[in-house]
C-alpha cells in the first residue's frame, strides 16, 4: 500500500509536465457521466495519479462505488498482481497487503508506460532522422530528451527494467499504435513509437489544446500500416520526381550561366505540392492560390501550374522583346493563372501563382487577401471551394516579421481564409548564413505554434514520407479549416543562385552535398529493387520528358515577343477588351441624383434596428448628420458615407479595413453601432440602404500595417468591381508597410501588367504643351498610381466614386485630414455632388481676386488643409483682391493643363508654392520641376513653408504655432522675394 501512496510523489513531476489541466477536467466530467471512463487515466481524459489513487481506495472500500469499468480494471489488475490461478475472480473481502502492493506496482507501471507514450508524442521529433545529409539536427540541438528510450538504461527514468520489455501493457485511448490490439509488450510499444515519431517524420502537435485534433493526428500517423502505397501511386510519384528533376537538369544544360534559382536538393517539392492539390481537389476544392519565393518557381510554373514550356524557355532569350509597356520582371518573379482538369480526381481546378518580388515573404498576406476575396465572391464562407498554399524558405520563415503578422490574421473573422497549407523548403541555410546564426528558435517553423498549427517535419529524401505528410496536411486543412505546416528538411545542391560558390562559407556541408545521391536515383533504385518498375520503364520515363523539353525548346526559338499579360495571376474576364486594353478612355460624371444623397443621409443619421440602444454621444452625432441633410450640406464623414452608399446601390462591393476604422481613429465615422445594453450586438446601417444592394464590409484589423495592407492589396486583385480601402491609423504609420507600397502598389503594373484599384487613406499631414480633351483620363491610365489631397468633402466623395467608374484600375493614395473632419469651413453642398458634378483636380480661386486677375500680385498654390489657414490669414490682412489661392487636389498625375491655365490667368502675379510640411518632406521637390516645365522656366515658383528638418513634426505645441505663423507671414508678405534670384 505504501508504494501506491508514494505514486503521486514519484510521478508528480512528470505528470504535471505531461498532463494538461484541461484534460484532467475533461476526464473528471466524463467519469461522472454515463459513458465509461478510460481503463486508466489517459492524457485525453485526465492523467492525475492522485485521481487514480482516489478511485483505487474507493474501490477497495466498496467496488460498487466506482464505475463498472474501474471495477473491471482493478479486478483484473489484482488478479495479475496475485499471479495465482486460484484467484481468478475478485475476492469478496478486501485484498491482502501483498496483493495491494503488487496492484499498485502494476498501476504505476501502466502510468509509466502512458507517460512514455506521451513523451514520444511530445518530444519524439527531437531525435527524428530529418536531415538528408546527416550533418545537422533539424532542431539545432544534439541533446536527446531523457524521457525517450534511446538506450536500455533510459528505462530507469520510468522505474522500469529490461525484464519489463516483454510484459504486456494495456494501451491508453490516446494512442493508436496498437491498431486493433488493445495490449502490446513494452518492447513493441517502444518499437512502434520509434517508427512513428523518430524516423523520417517529426511531428509537433501536442501543444494544440483541442483533444479531438490531437487524436486525429495521432490516428493518422500512429495506426500501423498507414503509409502503404499502391504500385500505381508509387509509379505516379516516380514520374513526378522525373519531371521535377529533369526540368532542372534541362535548364542547367541549356543555360548553364543563367540565374534560375533551381530546386535541386528539394525536387520532392513538386510531387508534394501536386499531392496537396490532388487531395484538396478530392475534398471539393476548386480554386488554389499559391504564393512562393523565387527558388523553384520556374519548376512550379512548369510542373504544377502547367505553364507551356516554350513560354518559360523563351524567357531565357536575351533578344526577346516586350510587347507590353512597363519594365517587366525577371522570370522567377512572374505569376500565372490556369484552369485545367486535375488528372487524379478528373475535376476542374483553377491554379493561380501570385507574382512576387525578391522580398521573400511579402507575398504571404497578398495571397491570403486574394484567397479571402475569391471565397467572398463565391459565397464560400467555410473555405470549402477556395484555399491557399504558401511556400517559404527556412531562413525567411523564421526571420521575416510579416510571417507572424500573416499568421495572426488566420483566425480573425474578416481575414480568415479557413486554413492555409504552408510548405517550408528547409535548405538548412539562408544564402550563406548558417541556421545557428539565423534564428533563436529550435526550428524555423516555430512561429506557427502561436496559432496552434500542427507542424510536420519530414526528410525530403524520403519521397513516400513526404507524400503521406502532404496528404495528411491537405486533409487536416479541409477537415478543421486551420493552418498546417509541412517542413521539407532538404538541402540546396548549388549556391544561392547558380553562379554562387557555396564552398566559401559552408565547405563541410557542400562536400557532403557533392557526395549526396540525388533523390530520384535513390527512389528509382528502391522501386526497381522491389519490382514496382523496371529499369527500362524508368529510362523510358526520363527519355519521354527529355523529348517534351527538347520539342518545347525548339518551339521557343520562334517566339520573339514577350507578352507579360500572358503571365497574369489575376485576370479580370470581361473588364478589358480582348487585347487587354480599356474598353474606353472616358470616365462618366461621378455625381448622383439628390434623392439618392438624401436617402443615404437619412440612413446614416438613424438606427435601422429596433430596440437598439446607442450611446448618448452618438445620438448627438446622428442628429448633427440629420441637420446637415436638411441643410443640403455634408462634412467629411458624411461625404464618405454617400460615396460608399451610392456604390453599394450600383452593385459595387465596398470593403474598408484598418486599425479602428469601424469607429474611426478620430471618432468621426461610426459605421458600426454598438448596443449599449447587449454585449456584442452591433448594427451596420450601411448594409440597410437598399434590399438588393452590394454588401459592405468594414472591419477593424489587427495592429499590423505590412500584413494588413498586403492582405487588402490581394483582396483588390480578385475583382475590379469592388472598392477596397485600407486606412492607416495615422498617415506616417504607412511606413511599416513600405515594402507593399514600393514592391506591389507603385510598381505592380509596370512589372506584371497587373491593375489594382486599392485605395490608401493616410491621415493626416501636419497639425509649352498641348492638352487633348481626354488628357485627364489618359494621364491617369499612363501613371503608376494616383495621389490626391482633397480639401473638400465633395471632392473626397467624387474621387472615391471615380476610382470605380474609371475604365481601368490604378492604386489610389488619399492623404486624409484630421482637423478638417470637424472644421466648420470644410463642408460641401449637395450642389457639388449631384448628377453632372465630378472630381476637381484643381480648385481655382473663386473670390474677389478671380474677378480682377490683372490686379493680383501673388498667386499661392497649395494642397490640403493648409488652404484653410491661408484663407483665414488672407482675410485677417485684407488681401482678398491682391492674393489668389489655388488648390492642387490631385498631386499625381500632375494636372499640367489646369495649372497652366491658372498661371496664365494671373500674368502679373508672383507664383508661390505653400506647404505646411518641412521643405525636405512635402511636395515642393515634386511640384517644382513640373511648374518649371509649365512655365518654360520663364517665371519662378517660390517656396513658402517650414525649413528642412530631420523629424516630421515637433512635439511642442508652441513651437508648432510659431513656425506656422512664420510661414503664413511670409506667404502674405508681398515684398518677401524682392531682389532675390530663383
Amino acid at each position: 500500500m505504501s508504494q501506491l501512496r508514494l505514486l503521486p510523489s514519484r510521478l508528480g513531476a512528470q505528470a504535471s509536465r505531461l498532463l494538461a489541466p484541461h484534460d484532467i477536467q475533461m476526464f473528471s466530467r466524463r467519469s461522472r457521466s454515463s459513458g465509461p471512463p478510460a481503463p486508466f487515466p489517459s492524457s485525453k481524459r485526465g492523467g492525475s495519479s492522485s485521481y487514480m489513487e482516489e478511485m483505487y481506495f474507493a474501490w477497495l472500500e466498496n467496488p460498487q462505488s466506482v464505475h463498472k469499468s474501474w471495477d473491471s480494471f482493478f479486478r483484473k489488475a489484482s488478479e495479475e498482481a496475485a499471479c495465482d490461478p486460484a484467484q481468478s475472480r475478485f475476492p469478496e473481502s478486501r485484498p491482502s497487503v501483498s496483493s495491494r502492493t503488487k496492484t499498485s506496482k502494476l498501476v504505476e507501471d501502466h502510468l509509466a508506460v502512458q507517460s512514455l507514450i506521451r513523451a514520444y508524442q511530445i518530444r519524439g521529433h527531437h531525435v527524428a532522422q530529418l536531415d538528408p545529409l546527416g550533418i545537422l539536427d533539424a532542431d539545432l540541438d544534439s541533446f536527446v530528451p531523457s524521457d525517450l528510450i534511446t538506450t536500455i538504461d533510459k528505462l530507469a527514468f520510468y522505474d522500469l527494467r529490461e525484464a519489463d520489455l516483454d510484459k504486456e501493457f494495456q494501451l491508453p485511448t490516446t494512442t493508436f499504435i496498437g491498431g486493433s490490439e488493445h495490449t502490446l509488450s513494452l518492447r513493441e510499444i517502444i518499437r512502434r513509437l520509434e517508427s512513428t515519431y523518430c524516423q523520417h517524420i517529426g511531428l509537433e502537435f501536442m501543444f494544440i489544446n483541442d483533444v479531438e485534433q490531437c487524436q486525429w493526428i495521432r490516428q493518422k500517423f500512429e495506426t500501423p500500416g498507414v503509409m502503404q502505397f499502391s504500385s500505381e501511386e508509387k509509379r505516379t510519384l516516380l514520374a513526378r520526381l522525373v519531371r521535377s528533376m529533369r526540368f532542372e537538369d534541362f535548364l542547367a544544360r541549356k543555360w548553364s550561366s543563367e540565374k534560375r534559382f533551381g530546386l535541386e536538393g528539394c525536387e520532392v517539392m513538386i510531387p508534394a505540392l501536386k499531392t496537396i492539390i490532388d487531395k484538396s481537389s478530392e475534398m471539393g476544392i476548386e480554386n488554389v492560390i499559391l504564393g512562393m519565393p523565387h527558388r523553384g518557381r520556374l519548376n512550379v510554373l512548369a510542373n504544377v501550374i502547367r505553364k507551356d514550356l516554350e513560354q518559360i524557355f523563351c524567357q531565357f532569350d536575351p533578344k526577346l522583346e516586350a510587347a507590353d509597356e512597363g519594365s517587366g520582371d525577371v522570370k522567377y518573379h512572374l505569376g500565372m493563372y490556369h484552369e485545367r482538369i486535375n488528372r487524379v480526381t478528373n475535376r476542374n481546378i483553377t491554379l493561380s501563382l501570385v507574382a512576387n518580388p525578391s522580398h521573400l515573404e511579402a507575398v504571404d498576406p497578398v495571397v491570403q487577401g486574394k484567397t479571402k476575396a475569391e471565397q467572398f465572391y463565391r459565397g464560400d464562407a467555410q473555405g470549402k471551394k477556395v484555399m491557399s498554399i504558401l511556400v517559404h524558405g527556412d531562413a525567411a520563415f523564421a526571420g521575416q516579421g510579416v510571417v507572424y503578422e500573416t499568421f495572426h490574421l488566420s483566425d480573425l473573422p474578416s481575414y480568415t481564409t479557413n486554413g492555409t497549407v504552408h510548405v517550408v523548403v528547409n535548405n538548412q541555410i539562408g544564402f550563406t548564413t548558417d541556421p545557428r546564426m539565423a534564428r533563436s528558435s529550435p526550428y524555423p517553423t516555430d512561429v506557427a505554434r502561436v496559432v496552434n498549427a500542427p507542424i510536420f517535419h519530414v526528410n525530403a529524401d524520403d519521397p513516400e514520407a513526404v507524400i503521406y505528410v502532404c496528404s495528411v496536411a491537405a486533409e487536416w486543412r479541409n477537415t478543421f479549416n486551420k493552418d498546417v505546416v509541412v517542413d521539407l528538411v532538404c538541402y540546396r545542391r548549388r549556391g544561392h543562385n547558380e553562379m554562387d560558390e557555396p564552398m566559401f562559407t559552408q565547405p563541410l556541408m557542400y562536400k557532403q552535398i557533392h557526395r549526396q545521391v540525388p533523390v530520384l536515383k535513390k527512389y528509382a533504385d528502391k522501386l526497381i529493387a522491389e519490382g514496382t518498375v523496371t529499369l527500362q520503364e524508368f529510362e523510358e520515363e526520363i527519355a519521354k520528358y527529355d523529348r517534351i523539353c527538347e520539342e518545347a525548346y525548339g518551339r521557343s526559338k520562334d517566339k520573339k515577343i514577350l507578352h507579360i499579360k500572358h503571365w497574369l495571376d489575376s485576370p479580370w474576364p470581361g473588364f478589358f477588351n480582348v487585347d487587354g486594353e480599356p474598353k474606353s478612355m472616358t470616365c462618366p460624371a461621378t455625381g448622383i441624383p439628390e434623392d439618392v444623397l438624401t436617402h443615404i443621409g437619412e440612413v446614416a443619421s438613424s438606427v435601422p434596428l429596433k430596440d437598439f440602444k446607442i450611446h448618448t454621444g452618438l445620438s448627438r452625432i446622428l442628429r448633427g448628420r440629420a441637420d446637415m441633410i436638411k441643410n443640403r450640406t455634408v462634412d467629411w464623414a458624411l461625404a464618405e458615407y454617400m460615396a460608399f452608399g451610392s456604390l453599394l446601390k450600383e452593385g459595387i462591393h465596398v470593403r474598408l479595413s484598418g486599425q479602428d476604422v469601424e469607429r474611426g481613429t478620430f471618432s468621426h465615422r461610426h459605421h458600426v453601432l454598438h448596443d449599449q445594453e447587449v454585449d456584442r450586438r452591433t448594427c451596420v446601417p450601411m448594409n440597410h440602404l437598399w434590399p438588393d444592394q452590394a454588401p459592405y464590409t468594414v472591419c477593424n484589423s489587427s495592429l499590423s500595417e505590412y500584413g494588413v495592407l498586403g492582405f487588402e492589396l490581394g483582396y483588390a486583385m480578385a475583382s475590379p468591381n469592388a472598392l477596397v480601402l485600407w486606412e492607416a491609423q495615422f498617415g506616417d504609420f504607412h511606413n511599416t508597410a513600405q515594402c507593399i507600397i514600393d514592391q506591389f502598389i507603385s510598381t505592380g503594373q509596370a512589372k506584371w501588367v497587373r491593375h489594382n484599384g486599392i485605395v490608401l487613406l493616410l491621415p493626416h499631414g501636419m497639425e509649352g504643351m498641348v492638352f487633348t480633351e481626354d488628357f485627364e483620363v489618359s494621364q491617369l491610365y499612363d501613371c503608376n498610381w494616383i495621389v490626391v489631397n482633397c480639401s473638400t468633402p465633395a471632392n473626397y466623395f467624387h474621387v472615391l466614386r471615380r476610382q470605380v467608374l474609371l475604365p481601368f484600375r490604378k492604386p489610389l493614395i488619399i492623404f486624409t485630414p484630421k482637423s478638417l473632419l470637424r472644421h466648420p469651413e470644410a463642408k460641401s453642398s449637395f450642389d457639388q455632388m449631384v448628377s453632372g458634378a465630378s472630381f476637381q483636380r484643381v480648385i481655382p480661386e473663386d473670390g474677389a481676386a478671380a474677378q480682377t486677375p490683372e490686379q493680383v500680385r501673388r498667386l499661392i498654390f497649395c494642397t490640403g488643409k493648409v488652404y484653410y489657414d491661408l484663407v483665414k490669414e488672407r482675410s485677417s490682412q485684407g488681401l482678398e483682391e491682391q492674393v489668389a489661392i489655388t488648390r492642387l487636389e490631385q498631386i499625381s498625375p500632375f494636372p499640367f493643363d489646369l495649372i497652366k491655365q491658372e498661371a496664365e490667368k494671373y500674368p502679373g502675379a508672383e507664383l508661390v508654392w505653400c506647404q505646411e510640411e518641412h521643405k525636405n518632406m512635402g511636395y515642393y521637390d515634386y511640384i517644382s520641376p513640373r511648374f518649371m516645365t509649365i512655365l518654360s522656366r520663364a517665371r519662378p515658383i517660390w517656396y513658402v513653408g517650414r525649413d528642412p528638418a530631420a523629424a516630421p513634426a515637433t512635439g511642442n505645441r508652441n513651437t508648432h504655432l510659431v513656425s506656422l505663423k512664420k510661414f503664413l507671414d511670409t506667404a502674405f508678405n508681398l515684398q518677401a522675394f524682392e531682389g532675390k534670384t530663383f
